[in-house]
């Protein structure tokens, strides 16, 4: 049994901890406890994959490969097959969850603050609760103990009421409680600085491996092919006649798949199936921990805890605790290893010591718990900590399923869903927008290694703080800038960050606010900003209610009410439509007739297959201009000059170019954002 006393006596100095922390840690005592097989023993484990011959012999075909066999590529494949698609192969290069997946603590928290994602929960939930026993006759290791949200501040409280009237409108049942109640409900807890807490009975923990071999068994049970021990090596693309590239087939150790689908389901190792189909999948990979407990009296059926303000969760382990949590300085993994396998890293207690000390001031009980073993394992975070999904914009027929930010057990049933959905019909059954990777990221920002590394850092730095409506990131700013926007800075102007671009947001009367270069709030050994204006003002705005700046707002909307007002609106797409058939594609596209003389502007809707509405944006017919020049670009056929809303510019993108390649219109997409500005003069005057 390993102490974390020895930990604290052999790390570095670090800052002496708040008053109402105990600097102690974890002391040693207590009995062994029962674990799940999970092989805890060791700290480092590291091994070559198992090798050898593949489960099953490849087919030479199919319809689906779906890449990695952990908790997404399960639940992907399990939905593949159940909404009756055959030729389903699902390939892992080792044995099923070898990845990130065996390591994970399988929390299952039911509210989020997306009305989306309380619905892809639910779905997690009700796949290894309900329909896989029901299915299969198996216990996918379900354990129904409910969860606890820690408030410390009314903020946080007001967060939660917020999340418990969501929870409402879709059945989640869950409980505003007292301290006092707090205290009752879990004996072992310090409620001596609690505004109240957030119970929801019907939580749980899931168990990685029983969930994904009974995913498998479901699968296979409805004619899916699920082969272990065979690496991927290659994909095919070929280009077809309009230009455009799709996937072919899948090469592996042991033989050739012909197949138009892939779906990258790796994990960590994500970037790198990605490049071999020349498909860029920004993600980075970090060293994720946690240390399970001895046993502790009285924690017995005790729900799970989310400390927010602490960054700390606690799991229930039987009867011991899991404690890990989101820490300011994580360690990225920055060689990722292609024979890693059922590995583990050494725990670095400096890294982790931050979580020892917020769990032991919640349960002080632990101050006196030895610790039984560590779990420190890869896991892969994205620069907005949201899943990146969805058909890639680089090749037709390449799918993302990866990314979940060590929460692809929680999202994997919903999100496994939607992906299939997604695969079969084209486009998903839920409202995926936030997840969708042709929506999210320009073209220039996800091969952008630095970019994609300070926003990783900041979105899990910042994962348990309270989700404010006004917040913007510091990380990966300045990408890219109109060329007013130094004058525009020198006039007090507070930018926005959309897609890469600075926006003008609000002005200051306090004069100019920079946003400076990502210091990592401090981490790493770096400086952190001191008196930085841009950061005091965004931290002002923290707030549920109107921001200290709205009267600054209300006198700019009065004044081009009244007025006039010039707004920078450089930010936004300017696309051209141009070709033979740019107007049998404009037909196609949009809602309004706009095959008007040149020089008029119609403003219009495009929408999809469902009558739902993508975008709206406006469309001004063209004549051919000189070649090379933004203004007018010399073309053949007709021309149209189409301005988007800089926020939805990438998602209108892929929208046409989608359509384009899908009705082979001939006529091409052009993008001009970068060359043209774009202002705005609104107002009476």
């Amino acid at each position: 049994m390993s102490s974390v006393s020895r930990a604290w006596r052999a790390a570095a100095p670090r800052r002496l901890p708040a008053p109402w922390r105990n600097p102690r840690p974890f002391g040693s005592s207590a009995r062994p406890t029962a674990e799940k097989s999970v092989p805890y023993q060791r700290t480092l484990r590291e091994e070559e994959p198992g090798g050898g011959e593949p489960s099953q012999t490849p087919p030479r075909s199919a319809q689906v490969v779906v890449v990695g066999g952990g908790s997404l590529g399960c639940q992907t494949t399990y939905h593949l097959a159940k909404m009756g698609l055959s030729g389903v192969v699902l390939l892992d290069r080792d044995r099923l969850t070898s990845g990130t997946t065996w390591h994970t603590a399988g929390l299952l928290w039911q509210l989020r603050p997306s009305d989306v994602e309380v619905e892809l929960l639910a779905h997690t939930r009700d796949v290894v609760s309900r329909d896989l026993p029901a299915e299969t006759g198996l216990h996918t290791g379900w354990v129904e103990n409910g969860g606890l949200f820690i408030a410390s501040n009314k903020q946080r409280l007001d967060e939660y009421k917020r999340l418990m009237s969501l929870g409402k409108v879709y059945g989640v049942e869950s409980h505003v409680l007292t301290p006092a109640q707090t205290k009752d409900l879990y004996p072992l807890m310090n409620v001596g600085d609690l505004y109240g807490t957030l119970y929801v009975p019907k939580d749980g923990t899931m168990d990685p491996a029983g969930t994904c071999s009974t995913l498998a068994r479901a699968a296979t049970a409805r004619g899916a092919t699920i082969i272990e021990n065979c690496p991927v090596t290659g994909i095919q693309v070929r280009t077809d006649d309009f230009g455009v590239k799709r996937v072919h087939a899948v090469e592996t150790a042991h033989g050739t798949i012909q197949t138009p689908c892939v779906v990258n389901c790796a994990g960590v190792w994500a970037r790198a199936l990605g490049r071999l189909a020349g498909v860029h999948v920004p993600l980075v990979a970090m060293h994720h921990a946690y240390v399970v407990t001895e046993r502790i009296e009285g924690i017995q059926n005790m729900p799970n805890v989310r400390d927010h303000d602490a960054s700390v969760y606690l799991r229930l382990q039987g009867d011991a605790l899991s404690v890990g949590g989101y820490e300011s300085n994580p360690i990225f993994w920055e060689e990722v290893s292609e024979k890693f396998a059922f590995g583990l890293f050494d725990l670095d207690w400096d890294v982790f010591m931050q979580h020892i000390e917020g769990a032991v001031h919640r349960v002080p009980v632990l101050e006196k718990t030895g610790i039984k073993s560590t779990v420190c394992g890869p896991e892969s975070f994205t620069a907005d900590h949201k899943p990146l999904m969805g058909e890639a914009p680089e090749v037709r027929g390449f799918f993302l399923g990866c990314g979940f930010n060590s929460a692809g057990m929680m999202l994997g049933g919903g999100c496994g869903r939607e992906l299939a959905h997604w695969i079969i019909h084209g486009r998903p059954e839920k409202d995926m927008y936030g997840y969708d990777i042709r929506q999210r990221f320009h073209h220039s920002l996800t091969d952008n290694n630095r970019w994609i590394r300070e926003r990783s850092h900041e979105s899990y730095a910042k994962n348990y703080s309270v989700v404010f409506p006004h917040d913007e990131p510091l990380a990966g700013r300045n990408a890219r800038k109109d060329p007013l926007h130094e004058e525009l800075l020198r006039q007090g102007c507070v930018f926005q960050e959309r897609h890469g671009w600075e926006r003008p947001g609000w002005f200051s009367p306090e004069g100019a606010a920079p946003v400076l270069d990502y210091d990592y709030y401090g981490a790493y050994g770096r400086q952190r900003h001191g008196d930085y204006a841009y950061n005091r003002l965004l931290g002002a705005e923290y707030t549920f209610d109107f921001p200290p700046h709205h009267h600054v707002i209300k006198n700019e909307c009065l004044t081009c009410r009244n007025a006039l007002a010039l707004f920078d609106m450089s930010y936004f797409g300017k696309f051209y439509l141009v070709g033979p058939e740019a107007t049998k594609a404009a037909d196609w596209l949009f809602s309004a007739d706009v095959s008007k003389a040149p020089g008029s502007t119609v403003y219009t809707c495009m929408l999809n297959r469902q009558g739902g509405v993508e975008s709206d944006l406006t469309v001004s017919r063209i004549s051919p201009g000189a070649p090379g020049c933004p203004l007018a670009p010399a073309f053949e056929g007709d021309g149209y000059y189409l301005a988007i809303g800089g926020a939805v510019a990438q998602h209108n993108w892929s929208h046409i170019t989608t359509v384009l390649q899908d009705m082979k219109f001939r006529c091409q997409l052009l993008d001009c954002s970068e060359e043209l500005g774009m202002m705005s003069i609104q107002g009476p005057l």
